[in-house]
């Protein structure tokens, strides 16, 4: 997992982000921006309260863990003091005070302070700036969040701040006061504002490391401290009781020697995060001017701070907090604490830290709010789902970049309906295409070798055996591996086909085997190859005789290991996939050449499937010749349901080179070029006009074994003029000639061998 920090205590997982909008919601300030599909927090906006750490269902949003820090301290040769948050008893309250000590000295610190030393510390202060009250309100600084608050969002309240430091940074200057700047102090409490407090340069240094109760726990265990366990160690420090309320609502005004029954309006103490909203908002607004406000953002005080993990109620804690009070815990002051620290200052500046973004003229958040589908007013259904309490601060929001529109949950509703109307619209076309191009695995023809390829495929088709398809091109090599894969038990599972011939040798591995990022030129992303995607199912690999011998080495590793390696990756992936291969080569020419291993054809040779060309399937055209009209006239959406005689007969008396597909291709054609609802002679190529000698009037007949002969030998006659008249008309260009006779280059070599014609005898002498 990527820990991407911030400038403060609280960072995000990215990978563990779900934006859910559920801290966008919580945070009080909306100081979490949606960047890169991640709820980032935006650090100067952020007050530290911690809101966000406690919505997140993922755990995405996580504390900076300072137990390293800790530990560093403790390994140090500087003496390391442990000082013990007010609300510490709330959180540890099975646990005498002076159990603790003793743990935590077994962790290494050498003296624990309680952190109510330093309320009694700015007690004083307080005091005085109240009683000096020149008429306007005093605002309590001791909570870290509220002073954030005030610094970042309402500026104008930082004259009502109390100059005063809080009581952790007191305990802090007075230690390092008393044993000087050498030592390390590190403060235990459930306060996250305390993280960002100890970085604000008015108060750096005096604490070096703040610690959760919950990552002293962490510490506890690591090293296996049971504080239970533990005999009784006395408290280091000035001894201390007044203070230990501080922590609970009253507590500051008991400290700061306030008297108030709650009625009088010039004193108010308030706690939680509603409520110190509305003081402030107040204050802000001036509908109130009270004397001295003292606020404190956590609900219930200080005991209820963010980093808290036990689940005692609020009002459970504050009683252990009054039992705490009236505790007596002994003492082993040391010296250089009783004596005074007349240099120890207790003042404070604030400043101001907003950074508002410009706000949106009208015009522009009406144009956001078109853009998310909000064209009247009654459409601003205002949910709140996107963590805004209103579209349109959600449209502000869009505006400086916080927010992203895709946040508004009914837009998104909308869109994805749209988006998957469309989808089931383009499946429902992609699913007829596919249908029309393989869906029919039939395989058409009633002739003895049809029958014969028909019964090896029922009996293969429900084995894992590797097959491996020969035979001539154009005679329906797919169309067998795609019926074996549907006779066999991976039939749910994908079929994947490769035409080993389309792709060069470094693009056809990172097909077949697939590739790391970086991994070569252009290699952006990491990449799943063919094999991983077809796994549980079957791969096709048409034309396996044009792979080079790298290829055909990594082949056989699948083959014998069902193992891959991608492209610039040294990890073994494992898959199952049933291989099929096809070819139209001599696969044994090429093991005694040279150019093709032979451990690799052994191993694709276990089961051989021969297709026979069309031509020996002559009995079966008039089969082909149906189904092709059929499915062809219907894809082409016309209304062609009927051949002629004449083109039917010519049609079966073509020796058909291309064979199946030359068949497909040239009905296809004739459809195309049909002017009515049938396929006549003269919609056919030139080489079938005299195919079609007989009299569709003559009717059928009995054809003898002389007559077929003939039919033969005029077959290769006629065969034998066409090839002499393209290579004459391309100087005895064989690839021209091929091309002007529209079919494979290799077909018409084999044309010429039939015939016995040199195309050296037919080139243009210069």
């Amino acid at each position: 997992m990527t820990l991407k920090e911030v400038n403060g205590p609280i960072s995000t997982i990215r990978e563990r982000c779900r934006i859910c909008y559920a801290c966008v919601r919580n945070c009080p300030t909306k100081a979490i921006g949606i960047f890169e599909d991640c709820a980032e927090i935006i650090t100067h906006r952020c007050i530290g309260c911690g809101k966000c750490v406690q919505s997140c269902s993922q755990k995405a949003k996580v504390i900076i863990d300072a137990t390293k820090e800790t530990e560093d301290h403790l390994h140090s040769n500087d003496p390391t003091v442990a000082v013990l948050g007010c609300s510490f008893a709330a959180f540890f309250h099975d646990l005498h005070p002076e159990r603790m000590v003793t743990a935590l000295k077994q962790l290494g610190f050498d003296e624990v302070l309680e952190g109510s030393a330093g309320v009694e510390l700015i007690s004083g202060e307080y005091r005085k700036a109240i009683a000096a009250n020149p008429g306007q309100p005093l605002l309590s600084s001791h909570c870290p969040t509220i002073v954030d608050l005030v610094e970042r969002h309402y500026p104008q309240l930082l004259k009502y701040l109390v100059p005063v430091v809080s009581p952790m940074i007191a305990i802090g200057r007075f230690i390092k006061a008393s044993r000087g700047s050498r030592v390390r102090v590190v403060y235990i409490s459930s306060c996250i504002g305390g993280k960002f407090e100890v970085t604000a340069e008015p108060v750096t240094g005096a604490i070096d490391t703040v610690l959760t109760y919950s990552e002293l726990n962490v510490m506890f265990k690591r090293q296996k401290i049971d504080p239970q366990r533990l005999k009784r160690t006395p408290m280091s420090g000035r001894p201390t009781s007044i203070g230990r309320s501080f922590s609970i609502i009253g507590g500051p005004f008991n400290n700061f020697g306030i008297e108030n029954n709650g009625l009088n309006p010039h004193y108010i103490s308030t706690v939680g995060e509603e409520n110190s909203l509305e003081i402030i908002r107040d204050l802000a607004a001036g509908r109130i001017s009270p004397r001295y406000v003292d606020v404190r953002f956590c609900k219930g005080g200080c005991i209820c701070g963010p980093a808290r993990t036990n689940r005692l109620t609020s009002f459970s804690k504050r009683n252990l907090i009054i039992e705490y009070q009236q505790q007596e815990i002994s003492y082993d002051t040391a010296p250089h604490y009783l004596q005074e620290s007349p240099n120890l200052k207790l003042d404070r500046v604030f400043a101001n830290k907003s950074r508002q973004p410009e706000r949106p003229s009208g015009e522009t958040i009406k144009r956001i709010l078109l853009e998310t589908d909000k064209f009247e007013e009654q459409d601003e259904l205002n949910c709140g789902s996107c963590g805004y309490p209103t579209c349109r601060e959600h449209a502000v929001a869009v505006y400086q970049g916080l927010a992203d529109i895709r946040m508004c949950l009914p837009y998104s509703i909308h869109r994805l309906e749209k988006d998957r109307s469309q989808l089931e619209q383009k499946y429902e076309l992609a699913r007829r295409a596919l249908d029309q191009e393989y869906g029919n695995t039939r395989i058409i023809g009633n002739d003895q070798h049809t029958q014969g390829v028909l019964h090896m495929i029922q009996q293969v088709g429900p084995t894992p055996t590797t097959v491996l398809i020969r035979g001539e091109s154009g005679t329906g090599k797919e169309l067998t591996a795609r019926a074996i894969h549907e006779a066999s038990q991976r039939a749910d599972k994908p079929m994947v086909t490769v035409n080993c011939t389309t792709l060069t040798d470094n693009l056809l591995e990172s097909e077949l085997f697939g590739h790391m990022k970086g991994s070569f030129t252009g290699a952006i992303t990491d990449k799943k190859g063919l094999f991983e995607t077809a796994d549980g199912g079957t791969i096709f690999l048409d034309e396996i005789g044009d792979i080079t011998p790298k290829l055909q080495a990594e082949l056989l590793r699948v083959l014998d290991n069902g193992e891959i390696k991608p492209v610039g990756s040294n990890n073994i992936i494992k898959v199952d996939v049933r291989v099929i291969a096809a070819t139209n080569r001599q696969l044994e020419e090429g093991v005694s050449n040279g150019w093709f291993r032979e451990d690799l054809f052994y191993r694709l040779n276990v089961f051989t499937i021969t297709l026979p060309p069309l031509r020996n399937r002559s009995s079966s055209i008039p089969q082909l010749v149906d189904h092709f009209l059929n499915t062809s006239a219907k894809r082409l959406n016309k209304n062609v349901h009927s051949i002629d005689e004449y083109a039917r007969r010519a049609l079966e008396r073509y020796p058909w080179p291309g064979n199946i597909r030359e068949l497909q291709n040239i009905i296809e054609r004739a459809i195309v070029l049909s002017h009515d609802n049938s396929i006549h002679l003269d919609q056919l190529p030139m080489a079938f006009a005299n195919l079609a000698q007989d009299s569709p009037q003559e009717g059928p007949k009995e054809v003898s074994n002389s007559l077929r002969q003939q039919r033969n030998d005029q077959f290769e006659k006629v065969e034998k003029d066409l090839a002499i008249q393209f290579l004459k008309q391309t100087g005895g260009n064989v690839s021209a000639a091929a091309k002007l006779a529209d079919i494979p280059r290799r077909t018409f070599y084999r044309m010429l061998d039939r015939s016995g014609i040199d195309p050296t005898l037919f080139r243009r002498q210069s």
